[in-house]
């Protein structure tokens, strides 16, 4: 096992995140698991940066709005940043050209498919982790 694993996590919580990634993703125990299985694959920045995301949607005030957009830039987004994600030159480009004047909106494109790239490709190994295995069979024995 690995880091946070959630001993006793509740037997309804895990047996969901197996339903959907959705269901994964609004539990905090989830996201803290997921990025422990994703961090063993070395690409926790697409949940990081989805988790970003969906602050960064949250923020009201023109001037936070400003400083997350470019702290999201630089930490995900642009070449070479420390974490950064796997998007087509067009979208990176994109949010480039918006950061002068970011809009709550500007990272929507990335975040989709971040998402997908997560529904498609690190939940399924998620789901046939050991990781999740274990945890399946610790809840079923609660």
């Amino acid at each position: 096992m690995h880091g946070l694993v959630p001993v006793g996590a509740p037997v309804d919580d895990v047996v969901a995140w197996g339903e959907s990634l959705d269901q994964l993703l609004e539990c905090k125990t989830g996201q803290l698991v997921f990025e422990d299985f994703l961090r063993t694959e070395y690409s926790e920045e697409n949940l990081l940066f989805w988790l970003a995301c969906e602050d960064y949607r949250k923020t009201t005030s023109q001037t936070e709005i400003t400083t997350a957009a470019k702290r999201i830039y630089t930490e995900f987004v642009q070449v070479d940043a420390p974490r950064q994600i796997n998007i087509d030159c067009e979208t990176r480009e994109s949010i480039r050209e918006n950061l002068s004047q970011p809009w709550p909106n500007c990272f929507d494109r990335a975040q989709r498919l971040i998402y997908g790239l997560m529904e498609n490709d690190c939940y399924p190994r998620f789901l046939k982790s050991e990781m999740y295995q274990a945890l399946l069979e610790q809840a079923e024995q609660q």
